[in-house]
């Protein structure tokens, strides 16, 4: 069965770094577009940014453009995301994610993984 691991979250003061992974399996991991989406108390689910099978293709939600990159290995069935410079809107649970629709700034998913928190200080 599809399953989606995540990792590298953590408490961070505002303008750190984090980077998180995700690691795919019961899959091929190579063969489908990937996702970072993030959900925060109260909120719906929101996409961050996405990656094409061969990585041509990464665009972001402007909250976190010039500030996040996505990256994956397609040997290795991971999935990453660097975060820089972040900020206190930034803390919400980061799902890695598959099968996503995405309308507007939501998304709807059909498989992502239990998540890995990211807090961020003021």
């Amino acid at each position: 069965q599809v399953q989606l691991v995540e990792s590298g979250g953590g408490l961070v003061q505002s303008g750190g770094s984090l980077e998180l992974t995700c690691t795919g399996s019961g899959f091929i991991f190579g063969n489908y577009k990937m996702y970072w989406v993030r959900q925060a108390p109260g909120t719906g689910l929101e996409w961050v940014s996405s990656i094409s099978v061969l990585s041509g293709i990464t665009p972001y939600a402007d909250s976190v453009k010039g500030r996040f990159t996505i990256s994956r290995d397609n040997v290795q069935n991971k999935l990453y995301l660097q975060m820089n410079n972040l900020k206190p809107e930034d803390t919400a649970l980061y799902y890695c994610a598959r099968d996503c629709s995405i309308s507007g700034q939501l998304a709807s998913c059909e498989y992502k993984g239990q998540g890995t928190q990211v807090t961020v200080s003021s």
